[in-house]
C-alpha cells in the first residue's frame, strides 16, 4: 500500500541518488568557481555562492519538469547563445578580478553587499550554464515510472532530491576550499592574490566552454 502511495518508485531512489552524487562529484565549472570563492573569501562567501548556484539549478529543474527547457535543446542556436553568454560572464568576472587585483586582500567576505553579489553571480552563472538543462532533460525521465505519481510530481520530487545532494556536495567543497585557502591562498597578497583569482576564474570559463560544447 505504501509502495502504491509513494510519489516515486522506491526502487529508483538509491540508483538515482548514486547517479546524481557521481555527477555532482565530477569536477566541473561550478565546483571550480565555488572552490576559488571559498579559498579566497572564506566559508560565508562560499555558502552565499552555493545559495545562488542552487537557486539556478532549481530554476532549470522546474523548467525541465514543466517541459520548458526542451525549447532550449530544440534550437541549437539558442543553446549556443546561452552557453557563450555563460563563458563571457565568467571572463568578465575574471577581468573584474584582474582589474581590482591591487585591492584584493583575500579576507573573509562578511559585508551583506558582497555576499549578495556572490549570490547573484552564482545564480547568473548557473542560469547561463545550459548543461544543467541537458542534465535534467536527459536524467529525470529515466527514473519516472507511469504506475506512480503524476510525471510532474515525480520530476519535482526527484529534482528536489538532486538539489539536496548538490547542496551537501557543494557545501563540502566550500568547507574544504576555505580551510585550504587559510593555509595556501592567504600567503598571497595584493596584486598577486587578485591575479591568481582572475587566472582561476578564466580557467573556469575555458572549462565551461569545453564542458558545454554539446
Amino acid at each position: 500500500m505504501l509502495h502504491d502511495l509513494s510519489p516515486i518508485d522506491p526502487s529508483v531512489l538509491l540508483p538515482f541518488l548514486v547517479a546524481v552524487s557521481l555527477i555532482e562529484l565530477t569536477p566541473g565549472p561550478n565546483m571550480g568557481w565555488l572552490a576559488l570563492v571559498s579559498a579566497g573569501q572564506g566559508r560565508t562567501a562560499g555558502f552565499a555562492a552555493v545559495a545562488g548556484v542552487t537557486l539556478g539549478l532549481a530554476v532549470w529543474m522546474v523548467g525541465a519538469a514543466f517541459g520548458l527547457t526542451s525549447v532550449l535543446l530544440a534550437f541549437p542556436w539558442l543553446y549556443q547563445g546561452v552557453r557563450w553568454a555563460g563563458v563571457v560572464f565568467l571572463l568578465w568576472l575574471a577581468w573584474e578580478a584582474w582589474a581590482g587585483a591591487g585591492r584584493v586582500t583575500l579576507e573573509p567576505a562578511r559585508d551583506p553587499e558582497k555576499l549578495r553579489g556572490l549570490f547573484l553571480r552564482g545564480l547568473t552563472g548557473n542560469l547561463l550554464n545550459p548543461k544543467a538543462a541537458v542534465f535534467y532533460v536527459a536524467l529525470l525521465p529515466t527514473f519516472i515510472r507511469p504506475d506512480h505519481g503524476a510525471p510532474l510530481v515525480q520530476a519535482l520530487t526527484l529534482g528536489s532530491l538532486h538539489l539536496v545532494v548538490s547542496v551537501v556536495i557543494h557545501g563540502t567543497i566550500v568547507l574544504g576550499a576555505a580551510a585550504a585557502g587559510a593555509v595556501v591562498m592567504r600567503r598571497l597578497r595584493g596584486l598577486w592574490a587578485g591575479r591568481a583569482m582572475a587566472a582561476g576564474i578564466a580557467a573556469v570559463a575555458v572549462w565551461m566552454a569545453w564542458a558545454t560544447r554539446g
